[in-house]
């Protein structure tokens, strides 16, 4: 069991040690942003702001609604095992 627990921690250290930033624009987007910023213009990082709100939106809508429906199920089963040891105690 410590040899996995090791695994996860190196391999998530890897994975963060050698993370490049995720700096990218479509190609309609690319041209405007490259010359805004040679220009001294900001839009270009804000731009790249924006593409990555809308990256990770969809994962925490998914990942918020996977919490409440574990933890509802999590509820539930709770309620259902105090119920059946209240069946048997009454036994």
């Amino acid at each position: 069991m410590q040899i996995r627990r090791y695994f996860a921690i190196l391999s998530v250290a890897f994975i963060l040690g050698n993370s490049t930033p995720a700096i990218s624009q479509c190609a309609m987007c690319k041209m405007p942003a490259e010359s805004n910023l040679a220009n001294g213009g900001t839009d270009g990082s804000g731009l790249n702001k924006g593409i990555l709100y809308m990256f990770v939106t969809p994962y925490l809508l998914v990942g918020t609604i996977a919490f409440l429906w574990w933890r509802g199920r999590r509820k539930f089963q709770v309620e259902q095992e105090s119920e059946a040891s209240e069946l048997q105690n009454d036994i």
